[in-house]
């Protein structure tokens, strides 16, 4: 099932620009809905040299060079964390020092002047995909401004935002925006159960209904940490929640105490859990559960900045309702 099938009102939507294609593009909406997958299959179709109607063909050289990731024309403008490297560009022997950064720095709009401004390689368009564009720091975003204002002829740029709201608002204005939504149950469980994701049900309940979050909560030490800690939660074994590793594991325990929150509010009023973490019917305080989830909304944002890691788990176990 390809990006398309799994989004096929925005993949439609997309389809309709492509008749003629704007100098940017921005998709937007919750994270892990398959934004990026979009803009990646569209920037394909763009680049394809024999292009289907609906999708690019697969076989033709420009189609192979995508896939392989070595297609001249385009490029991936994104923060060091995810560490995706532009096409042709050699790995690096050292490490880098320090933590990779998760902005898009101006260095790194400004690295895209000879990619835009420079005819095709194969004499098509030019494709930039900046994910997520709202991590563009405030000199970045003034950068990228300038080339939206005067687009260079044939350059396409593809913003791919988690939250628009972010991204400063004469960027929006020069851009088509193409909003992604939760794509339907069953065609996120069917997409879930041909990546291999075991339960997933379970793992896109969890991820609040995005297949792609939910095949992230699936693998390896997440999965693990998730399942864990509501085990624990349920057995009420605190101690063992209460000594996170580091600040990943952290953010995560955070997480599972929201949503488990959210989901003793619904349950207390009879409805069904919106993230699979309680039985439907488990009773419970509801303005107790609330009260304690908004509070996790703000312990949330203090577990991404450097702290004491197992006093702030601490905190956050202390006021768990019973």
């Amino acid at each position: 099932m390809t990006a398309g099938e799994l989004q096929p009102q925005a993949w439609k939507r997309l389809l309709q620009c492509r008749e003629r294609v704007p100098h940017a593009l921005l998709l937007h909406g919750p994270q892990g809905v398959g934004k990026f997958e979009l803009a990646e299959l569209f920037a394909q179709l763009l680049l394809c040299e024999r292009p289907q109607p609906e999708k690019p063909c697969g076989k033709c050289d420009a189609c192979r060079w995508y896939v392989a990731g070595h297609h001249p024309d385009v490029r991936f403008v994104e923060p060091e964390a995810l560490a995706r490297r532009a096409p042709g560009e050699a790995e690096e022997t050292e490490k880098p020092k320090g933590k990779p950064s998760s902005e898009i720095k101006i260095d790194q709009i400004r690295g895209l002047e000879d990619f835009v401004h420079i005819g095709s390689h194969r004499g098509g368009l030019r494709v930039a995909i900046v994910n997520p564009a709202e991590a563009m720091n405030a000199h970045a975003s003034n950068a990228l401004l300038k080339n939206l204002e005067e687009p260079p002829p044939g350059a396409v740029f593809v913003l791919v935002a988690n939250r628009p709201a972010r991204l400063l608002a004469t960027v929006r204005s020069r851009c088509i925006q193409v909003a992604v939504s939760l794509p339907q149950p069953a065609a996120a469980g069917a997409w879930l159960e041909a990546q291999g994701v075991r339960d997933a049900a379970r793992r896109l309940a969890f991820a609040g209904g995005a297949p792609r979050q939910a095949v992230e909560d699936a693998a390896g030490e997440r999965s693990a940490f998730i399942d864990e800690a509501l085990k624990t939660l349920a057995a009420g074994d605190f101690v063992r929640l209460g000594a996170p590793r580091d600040r990943e594991a952290l953010e995560l325990l955070a997480e599972v105490l929201q949503k488990r929150a959210y989901d003793g509010v619904f349950a207390a009023f009879g409805l069904a859990p919106k993230y699979g973490t309680v039985q439907p019917g488990s009773r419970g305080a509801p303005r107790a559960w609330l009260a304690y989830a908004r509070k996790l909304g703000h312990d949330r944002a203090l577990a991404r900045h450097p702290l004491n890691a197992a006093l702030h788990a601490t905190q956050m176990l202390s006021s768990w309702p019973v």
